[in-house]
Formats: C-alpha cells, sequence, structure tokens
C-alpha cells in the first residue's frame, strides 16, 4: 500500500469536504486525518503548510506543546506556503535549521483557477539548490512555475510584491469596468477591448470582477469563496511595512492597502473575494456615507 498522506486543519468541515472530494482515488493514496500539528510531524517526513498569517505560522510551527517543532527529526522537510512577514519565515524556518530538519518558505499564486488546474507559481526561498531541488519534486504536482527565488525569506518578499501589484491592477479594472457600465457600455464588450488592448492583465482577463463576464470566478457567485478582503488587506499591510522599513517609496500599494483594510472591516465585505471591491464602488451604503 502506498503511504498515506497526512492531513490536518482545525477546520473540521473542511477535512471533511477534502476526504470526499478525494474519496475516488483514497485507493491509491490513502488518506490519514490526525488532530494535531505534532502528529503530521510524527508520521510525515514531508509537511506542507499553508496558513492565514504569521501569528498561525509561529503557533503551529513553534508555540506550544503539539506544535511541529516538537515532532520534527533531522529526515523533516518542511514547506511553507503562507504569505507572512519575511522576518516570521526567516525566523521559523531557523528553528527548524537548528533542530537538524531542512525548511523553506514557498509561498503560493494564481488563485483558485491555478489550484484547480494545477498552474500555481511558487515562489521559493531556500539555503540551498538541493532544498529547491526536493521541493520542487512536491510542488510540481500543484504548479507548474516553481522558482527560486534566492536564500531563505525570499519567496516572501516575491509573494508581497506579487500581491501589491494585483490588489493595484484588481481596484483598477473594477474601477474600469464600473465606469464603462456606468457610461452605458456593455461590459462584455468592454471586457474583449480590454483583453486585446493594452490595458489586458490578469485581473481582466481570468479573474474579472465584474458579475456574469466569466462564469467560474466569485464575482459571478455572489463574490463567494476565493481570496479574502480580509487575506487581501494582509498582504497588502505586509508589503507597506516593507516597504516602511526598506524606505521605500509607494504610492499606490499604500492606497489599495487603505481601501483593503476598510473592505476587511466592512460589514458584508470581510470575508468576500477581494474582487468584490467592484461591488463596493456601487454600494448604496457607501455613497450614501
Amino acid at each position: 500500500m502506498n503511504s498515506p498522506l497526512i492531513i490536518y486543519d482545525i477546520n473540521k468541515p473542511a477535512i471533511e469536504k477534502f476526504i470526499l472530494l478525494h474519496k475516488s482515488t483514497s485507493s491509491q493514496k490513502p488518506i490519514l486525518h490526525v488532530n494535531s500539528p505534532i502528529e503530521v510531524a510524527r508520521k510525515a517526513s514531508t509537511i506542507i503548510t499553508m496558513l492565514p498569517s504569521s501569528s498561525h505560522v509561529k503557533n503551529v510551527y513553534l508555540e506550544g506543546q503539539d506544535s511541529l517543532i516538537n515532532g520534527i527529526d533531522e529526515d523533516s522537510f518542511l514547506i511553507d506556503s503562507s504569505t507572512i512577514d519575511q522576518s516570521v519565515s526567516k525566523l521559523v524556518s531557523k528553528k527548524i535549521i537548528d533542530k537538524g530538519a531542512r525548511a523553506i518558505d514557498a509561498p503560493v499564486s494564481g488563485g483558485i483557477v491555478g489550484a484547480e488546474a494545477a498552474t500555481l507559481t511558487f515562489m521559493i526561498g531556500a539555503s540551498n539548490l538541493e532544498d529547491f531541488n526536493r521541493a520542487k519534486t512536491y510542488l510540481s504536482h500543484m504548479g507548474n512555475n516553481i522558482v527560486y527565488c534566492g536564500e531563505l525569506g525570499t519567496g516572501q518578499i516575491a509573494k508581497i510584491c506579487n500581491n501589491m501589484l494585483l490588489a493595484i491592477s484588481m481596484v483598477g479594472v473594477a474601477e474600469t469596468m464600473n465606469l464603462g457600465v456606468q457610461l452605458g457600455m456593455d461590459p462584455k464588450l468592454l471586457v474583449n477591448i480590454l483583453n486585446t488592448s493594452t490595458g489586458r492583465c490578469w485581473s481582466s482577463e481570468i479573474y474579472n470582477p465584474c458579475p456574469g463576464i466569466l462564469p467560474n470566478v466569485p464575482s459571478s457567485k455572489n463574490y463567494e469563496g476565493g481570496f479574502s478582503n480580509i487575506l487581501m488587506a494582509k498582504d497588502t499591510r505586509l508589503a507597506v511595512k516593507a516597504a516602511n522599513d526598506s524606505n521605500t517609496t509607494i504610492i499606490l500599494g499604500a492606497i489599495v492597502q487603505q481601501l483593503y483594510n476598510q473592505l476587511s472591516k466592512t460589514a458584508g465585505y470581510e470575508r468576500s473575494d477581494f474582487s468584490s471591491v467592484y461591488k463596493w464602488l456601487n454600494d448604496p451604503s457607501r455613497i450614501s456615507n
């Protein structure tokens, strides 16, 4: 029998959904659900994590008796695909390496569309090419662009730069689509023009924020699922912090951070996909204020 896939999440419905979704393949690759991070570390030599924030990563990896670090050994290889503060990422990796194990940062881009198609991009920060190549063996099953960015923490740098640009482009596309619609233009015609002109980008072509343009993205599903405004606010906040720490001027990045910070705290928008900025532009409650 093949070695099992060990899974853990505090969200039990998510675990149940995952097991049900992969029921047809579980005979080839058994799935074992455990009850804590330390159990994962004791049963699996290669561990991939994806968590919402820096505090979650520190908690799962380092804090408490059930943390990953208390279950790893010299054969352990840990891949963290969370998007977090670079300094926290480097701290966690150092703690793991100090115990004789290996660690890399591997934040990911591509969204639900990329995940379903296994076309994600992984941005890798690793101590050496050997660790990168080892990670690539696993990550290539989920993505087709596995990039070595440099030393530990550089994957996080690439990711926050990417997501700052993504936030800027999404707001730009939302404003553009909204302006065209308000001026009486057919949104499908407008998006066809954008996507064959110089305004074309991922947010216009693959993840358009205007409902009814693309059937399988959050904008056509009442902005449910996808990448929440809370998470985009967190990622743009990381970018602004990095800019401040490095004395780097960012203008649009700071503006979109303020916007997504507001959306992340606005009732009805907190957990909506970040493309819901299009909906927010015409929200009567916002306009009345």
